[in-house]
């Protein structure tokens, strides 16, 4: 793969040449070749990337509170839990994800435990511009990771402006200013969300604390035409209490009906703190020229501390009469941690782009950063049935086991390291004509070294798209090259708590082949996008989820591959207002220490979700919005057990596979409009000091629908079963949402 990726770069300048004798003249007569439909988004140099608009962040009904809500209604984007802003993609896990502010990468380190407690999402819709999102197959100029990559553009403000929302799980508050001459302009936002109400929705006996707290600012200044300073930065605090009492969970099936009470003592209690600033100086000094030194720091710290006992009875019922069977199981277990993360970063970026022509762009890019790392890792749990600590050394039944007890798992690690990384790109963007055809090449190339394990990459990409002298609108795209994972300290911590200074970056192959088909139905606009796709990976590092969290072995000691269909319809079902419909299907295997391929915690074969607005024609203040997900399960193993060292193993999947029961979701929102700025005004004198005001009601989960996340293992000694608990996600919740722009 890496000599054909070689080959076809070197043969783009050729191609290219080859062309110039018969498309000069074409280029000259015809300003720019134009691909498809103009819209207001700025110039494209990425064929993978899907464009979102502000307006439509906002439609979205969604918990986080952020664009990621609209990305999981994409074809390409999994994520079975409506509790987290996290997500995977074609078959990678939530760490393969690469988000960017205004070309600034965002470092996300904290999270420790996915899909459940990181709150809200570090994107803030009041300040976005315009969204980016590619779904593999991504330009040369974004960073090293498998799956994905998001850019979020923030907003210029070019008036002065206070908004604000106020909802029953928390608010915000944003002001915009701008000078006469526009040449200072800023935007800051705070918000503050707590979703207690929301999982209280878990009918569980649990007191749930959760608060989520952020502030961001985008500042720019034109120190003349051809230079502009301008600043990002943000600060959040998330905390995160759980205290739980009590439980009961019905599950098995109707010829084995399972109920299982739990009881607990203890809390759990964890606070993350993220602070980031980016100073930029973007100089033009030609109007073909464009140079931008970009100076950042970001400073991270979390605290994960929990001390919970837990006592557990097992009750089975006759399936025919219901009635509860005399004989259950009792047991308990105690689980404990103190993990506390530092992590600081630092670097300078130089990036310069040059566009000889309307239809030529060349990029490149330089990068150092400078990592600080301290990792404190204290955990462990102790299980107990009836006396008996699990996993015994022998259980002989009425001989009291006089043996040390042992943990059913111990993780502790004090690790610190100080490495940088420096990484650099370069890629040509280019558009001519072949015969009456248009092309349109994307190639480059980037490079990364690291000097915790002293690697160096090498990464090719290339995209290639062809638009026939057609009738119809129809653009062919192909996309492809080699991607790393440059591993962070969570995947170089292996099960036992150390760093591994031997770990290497894991790698993909892919190459995606896209079609996008516009049309007019109705004499509305719609476009109709289908992705195929097939990625091969090698240097994994196998992982397993624990509950919710995600736990990796720490070592490049499997490979894998993934392969797929995408399909997405957009347009204007319903006039003036933007829907879309998709569809995927997908697998995706992992072969751990050669011992076969097996399905990956992140196999989810079908998905299908809808996005849709609409209005009523006589009252067309009134508004809706319905997003709707089906989704398969995803695959849930057998719970990581020690091996004969007493390290965990996690290879156990190979004994025993299942999938969760399918993820299905129907959120609505409702929204009335007073006052706003094109169809309806303020007729007095109070009023019309709001440019925009509006009253929504959002309903999360409308049928009520017990969703599972994962599974929770308790362990029978007596009869050597292991049941899994399901965890469940929440349920019908009401929420008053109240937004205004003075």
């Amino acid at each position: 793969m890496r000599k054909v990726s070689g080959f076809i770069i070197a043969l783009v300048p050729l191609f290219c040449l080859a062309q110039k004798d018969s498309t000069e003249i074409r280029e000259k007569r015809i300003k720019e070749v134009v691909f498809q439909k103009k819209t207001r988004f700025t110039k494209p140099t990425d064929l993978t990337a899907v464009k979102v608009s502000a307006s439509d962040v906002k439609a979205v009904s969604t918990l986080s509170g952020g664009v990621e809500g609209i990305l999981k209604t994409h074809p390409s984007v999994n994520s079975n839990t409506e509790l987290s802003s996290q997500y995977m993609v074609r078959g990678g896990n939530y760490d393969e994800n690469l988000i960017y502010i205004n070309d600034i990468e965002i470092y996300r380190p904290f999270l420790i435990r996915n899909s459940q407690q990181e709150g809200m999402s570090i994107i803030n819709p009041d300040m976005v511009d315009v969204v980016s999102f590619s779904a593999g197959g991504f330009e040369a100029k974004y960073g090293d990771k498998m799956s994905s990559a998001l850019n979020i553009y923030y907003r210029q403000p070019t008036k002065n402006e206070l908004s604000g929302e106020a909802s029953l799980i928390g608010g915000r508050l944003t002001t915009a200013l701008a000078t006469k001459n526009k040449k200072l302009s800023a935007i800051v936002s705070a918000r503050y969300r707590n979703t207690n109400l929301v999982l209280n929705t878990l009918n569980e006996d649990t007191d749930f604390n959760p608060q989520y707290a952020d502030l961001q600012g985008y500042i720019n200044y034109d120190i003349s035409d051809k230079i502009r300073l301008s600043f990002l930065g943000f600060y959040s605090q998330n905390k995160y209490e759980m205290i739980p009492r009590q439980k009961t969970v019905e599950f098995g099936t109707i010829y084995q009906p399972i109920q299982v009470s739990i009881g607990y003592s203890g809390k759990e209690k964890d606070e993350y703190r993220n602070m980031m600033g980016v100073l930029s100086l973007n100089y033009k000094p030609h109007k073909k020229w464009n140079i931008i030194l970009d100076n950042f720091a970001y400073q991270n710290r979390e605290r994960e501390y929990y001390h919970i006992s837990s006592g557990y009875k097992i009750q089975t019922f006759d399936p025919n009469t219901g009635i509860p069977i005399p004989n259950y199981d009792l047991g308990g277990q105690i689980e404990h941690a103190r993990n506390d993360l530092f992590v600081r970063t630092f670097g300078s970026q130089l990036r310069a782009r040059f566009s000889p022509s309307v239809n030529t762009d060349i990029e490149t890019g330089i990068k150092y950063e400078k990592e600080e790392i301290q990792d404190l890792t204290n955990e462990w749990r102790f299980v107990d049935y009836q006396g008996y600590s699990t996993p015994p050394s022998s259980t002989i039944p009425g001989v009291l086991n006089g043996d040390p007890l042992k943990m059913n798992y111990h993780i502790w690690g004090n690790n610190k390291v100080s490495p940088s990384r420096i990484s650099a790109y370069a890629q040509l963007s280019h558009k001519f004509f072949w015969g009456e055809n248009k092309v349109f090449i994307n190639a480059g190339v980037r490079a990364q070294q690291w000097s915790f394990n002293k690697e160096t990459l090498i990464s090719p990409r290339i995209q290639m798209a062809l638009k026939p002298d057609w009738e119809s609108d129809i653009l062919f795209r192909l996309a492809g090259g080699v991607y790393y994972q440059a591993p962070f300290y969570k995947e170089i911590k292996n099960l036992s708590g150390d760093f591994n200074e031997k770990i290497k970056a894991q790698r993909s192959y892919q190459l995606i082949l896209g079609n996008d088909y516009e049309f007019n139905m109705a004499s509305r606009p719609f476009k109709l996008t289908t992705e195929v796709y097939y990625k091969k990976m090698d240097r994994l590092i196998p992982y397993y989820i624990d509950n919710v969290r995600t736990r990796y072995g720490g070592e490049n000691n499997a490979k894998g591959y993934s392969y797929g269909i995408d399909a997405r319809l957009f347009g204007q079902f319903v006039p003036g207002v933007d829907s879309f419909i998709s569809a995927s299907y997908a697998r995706v295997f992992e072969n751990i220490n050669n011992k076969g391929y097996i399905p990956r915690p992140t196999d989810q074969r079908f998905r299908f979700s809808m996005f849709y607005q609409d209005y009523m024609p006589k009252f067309p203040s009134m508004k809706v919005s319905l997003t709707l997900v089906y989704a398969s399960g995803l695959p849930t193993g057998t719970p990581v057990q020690l091996n004969t060292d007493g390290q965990p193993d996690y290879t156990s999947a190979y004994s025993y596979q299942r999938t969760l029961p399918a993820y299905k979701r129907v959120d609505i929102g409702l929204t009335k409009v007073f006052i706003d700025q094109k169809d309806f005004k303020a007729k007095n004198r109070f009023w019309n000091h709001f440019k925009e005001l509006s009253l929504g009601v959002q309903i999360f989960n409308a049928f009520n629908i017990n969703n599972t996340v994962a599974n929770q293992w308790i362990s029978d000694v007596n009869s050597n079963s292991i049941y899994a608990v399901p965890v469940r996600l929440t349920g019908r919740f009401f929420n008053l949402k109240l937004e205004f722009k003075l």
